[in-house]
């Protein structure tokens, strides 16, 4: 099987400001870190991509547009099913104080969970107080499925990935450590954020050499490498695909390095104000969202 070979290296999807539509984009500046010139409301410009994100056959144009809204890459009517791994780095394994696991564990999403760059992170009525749901935050390398995958060897596994991205899998302890199945307390509405950008799998020859933070009220908590996993992309796309097709536009958030916030002490949850930063290397950059407990007024206390 052949590796997925776009048009594009990065790929935004945007509203711009020439037309008011949405538009999908290579951003005309390479090395610009998207997330940020997109906070820091710099210009961004991107020559305009035909087609579909999830189709490598789309076409870079010539045709250049200014970025009004950033929007998350994909739609969450182009998802298919959001696929998470927990505890899939050993030094988030031990902070946790739980075994590592034999087979990765997976948990599910669905789409209405998930957002796009500065889009805030609601913390709904029903997860307050927030003392006592603890919302947390989980930097993840996030692969992207571009053609239908079952049965796939780990030989062959990234040649059925079309892009990467980075993902926060915000996630709420309470209920997540009160039973033993963990998708309801990760699953809930608008928070799950994703972005800024799509890089092309051919530009990312190996996802296993990815640094990645996060970053709280400009404090850096998470500061590992996706080296770190105790499940390779490889071993996970083999895993998942086993018996079971994993479909274009199917999403793999692939675990958490450590440094999340229910373990340290004192221990640190999301709140009212909050501003989340997740950075990943290799062009992905970084995607920034406000936290707004619902039913309160928002003020963002600290931007890069």
């Amino acid at each position: 099987m052949a590796p997925i070979r776009t048009q594009w290296t990065r790929l935004i999807r945007f509203v711009a400001a020439e037309t008011a539509q949405v538009h999908l984009g290579e951003p005309v500046d390479s090395k610009l870190d998207i997330g940020i010139a997109y906070r820091q409301k710099k210009p961004i410009k991107a020559y305009e991509i035909l087609g579909s994100a999830l189709d490598p056959s789309a076409q870079v144009t010539k045709n250049v547009l200014t970025v009004k809204e950033l929007l998350a890459p994909l739609s969450r009517e182009q998802l298919g099913i959001v696929r998470c791994l927990g505890l899939n780095y050993s030094d988030h394994a031990a902070e946790t104080k739980m075994a590592k696991p034999k087979y990765p564990i997976l948990f599910y999403k669905p789409p209405t969970s998930m957002i796009g760059p500065e889009a805030p992170i609601n913390i709904p009525k029903a997860l307050q107080p927030v003392e006592k749901h603890i919302p947390d935050y989980e930097v993840e390398l996030t692969v992207v499925i571009g053609k239908a995958a079952k049965n796939v060897s780990e030989a062959d596994a990234l040649d059925y990935v079309i892009a990467y991205t980075a993902g926060n899998d915000t996630s709420f302890r309470y209920h997540q450590l009160a039973v033993s199945q963990w998708g309801f307390s990760k699953g809930y509405d608008d928070v799950t954020p994703i972005g800024p950008c799509l890089v092309a799998a051919h530009a990312l020859p190996d996802p296993q050499k990815l640094p990645l933070k996060c970053v709280v009220n400009g404090r850096t908590l998470q500061d590992g490498t996706t080296a770190d996993q105790l499940f390779s992309v490889r071993q996970t796309i083999a895993h998942l695909s086993s018996g079971t097709t994993l479909l274009p536009g199917s999403i793999i958030m692939t675990g958490t390095p450590k440094g999340v916030g229910f373990v340290r002490k004192p221990v640190i949850h999301l709140k009212n104000g909050d501003d989340v930063s997740v950075w990943i290397g290799g062009g992905i950059g970084t995607l920034s969202n406000p936290v707004i407990e619902e039913g309160k007024s928002a003020v963002v206390k600290s931007k890069l």
